[in-house]
């Protein structure tokens, strides 16, 4: 038998601070699946051999959003929320935006987040639980934005070009807000 390839080397956006490394690994053992895991700063997927590098970049970015869905369905308590955001501060802010608290409520039901810049406290709405990491950061992201620059003037929009997936984010969350709007309507017989 072959020995399989060696891992291509890429990386991936990380949520948290900087980059996060990917390592493809192709397996002439391996027929149709595809999977990914990580371990530790480094996510792994597995590949069959045969995959052109088309086919590859594909499955690596289905991989990487599933890998993030799976672990944004982890329910951060209010102290990772806070830890959080204060290293999303450092990375796009310098450490200048340093909130007194941060932690979910569930008293917000028509925005996503809010911020006192007087108090240096920062509120992100339960809905928010559940969604994809990068959601999640955007959000904090704009709350912390808020305790440089109170309003949302042209200032405080440059301030969040710094977070690169500011569009994706406000896109999903957008979605969201319509998705709700909708007609629900009953499920057909024999459904």
């Amino acid at each position: 038998m072959p020995a399989d390839p060696q891992p291509t080397p890429t990386s991936e956006p990380s949520h948290g601070a900087g980059t996060r490394a990917v390592e493809v690994r192709r397996s002439s053992r391996r027929n149709r699946t595809v999977s990914a895991y990580r371990e530790g700063d480094l996510t792994v997927v597995l590949i069959p051999a045969r995959m052109s590098e088309a086919e590859e970049r594909r499955w690596v970015g289905v991989m990487l959003d599933k890998l993030a869905a799976q672990e944004s369905r982890r329910t951060l308590g209010d102290t990772e929320l806070a830890e959080r955001a204060e290293r999303l501060s450092d990375q796009y802010f310098g450490g200048r935006a340093r909130p007194t608290s941060v932690r979910w409520v569930t008293n917000q039901h028509t925005r996503w987040g809010s911020c006192t810049p007087a108090e240096g406290s920062i509120r992100l709405s339960h809905r928010l639980q559940g969604m994809p990491e990068y959601v999640v950061d955007y959000v904090l992201v704009h709350e912390l934005a808020h305790l440089l620059v109170p309003g949302h003037g042209p200032r405080f929009w440059r301030l969040l070009e710094a977070y690169p997936r500011t569009e994706r984010a406000r896109g999903y969350l957008e979605g969201v807000v319509a998705a709700a709007r909708l007609p629900h309507l009953p499920a057909g017989r024999g459904e």
